[in-house]
């Protein structure tokens, strides 16, 4: 560990501040706990709120693991992954099962997560009602009195406009059917993993200094009327040109030089080890 450090960079003081708000927000699911969000030296745009989180839970025997948009290879996985290991000497790897915190910019991993592992969202904006309110003292409101009449009509407009409803990420829940919840911009495709899940999910919003949680074995349900159930994406006839699969969230990616389309798993970790295993 570099010794110029604290170590996971944040002092002590703050990181404890942190935990107690994920705390409230791992007893109360689905709340959004205000925290005093930190400087980091790094942009806004690279997730502090979810770097926050990693940095007060972290501990010299986790095993890290960051994705972004599903790839532990892009930009603002490898940097970040270098920003904790500097500050924090902890492993990093590439594999699902053995990370014990996963830090994740829009995607869950295609790997069922287990008990005693932790992903951290980097939310960019925490408020599902913003769409529909741009007040936070009435979203606040809304929130309390469980009034989320707007919302519902918001999905109802939709429906009348363009026969579905069009939001394709950041798909809000209800969580125990109490407070509704914004998942981050993750793909409809991955709102199923959050319902029931062994793990612990928790959220951190950096500019808007919210952080929110859903624990194991919590009800999450994605709004939807009786009579037109939810849908998420469907890649049928579509399989990744890797692996094979046909059952993942697959990325439709254009090959400059042949001018072709094709399809491959966003989870690249999961998408190497299937194409390893069909291989042998």
């Amino acid at each position: 560990m570099n010794k110029n450090y604290n170590f996971a960079f944040l002092d002590e003081g703050s990181k404890r501040e942190i935990r107690r708000a994920t705390l409230k927000a791992v007893a109360i699911p689905g709340y959004q706990v205000p925290f005093g969000s930190r400087e980091l030296p790094i942009g806004r745009g690279w997730g502090t709120g979810g770097i926050q989180l990693t940095l007060s839970l972290i501990g010299p025997d986790d095993v890290l693991k960051v994705i972004d948009q599903g790839s532990d290879e892009s930009v603002n996985a490898v940097n970040i992954k270098k920003f904790v290991g500097l500050c924090t000497d902890v492993r990093t790897t590439a594999d699902t099962r053995e990370a014990t915190l996963i830090q994740t910019r829009h995607r869950i991993p295609e790997i069922p997560l287990t008990k005693g592992q932790i992903l951290v969202f980097q939310v960019p904006l925490p408020e599902p009602l913003r769409i529909v309110e741009a007040r936070e003292e009435v979203t606040k409101e809304m929130h309390a009195e469980k009034d989320y009449a707007p919302m519902w009509l918001q999905l109802f407009e939709s429906l009348v406009k363009h026969k579905k409803v069009t939001i394709a990420s950041e798909y809000p829940c209800m969580v125990e059917n109490r407070y509704m919840m914004n998942p981050s911009p993750i793909p409809k495709f991955d709102n199923h993993k959050l319902h029931d899940a062994e793990c612990l999910y928790l959220f951190g919003a950096g500019r808007e200094k919210k952080i929110y949680a859903i624990p194991p074995h919590t009800e999450v349900i994605s709004l939807a009327f009786d009579d037109v159930p939810f849908e998420r994406e469907n890649f049928e006839g579509k399989s990744c040109r890797l692996c094979g699969s046909t059952n993942t969230y697959l990325d439709e990616v254009f090959d400059q030089q042949t001018g072709s389309r094709f399809h491959q798993c966003s989870d690249a970790s999961f998408c190497k080890e299937v194409a390893n295993s069909v291989s042998i």
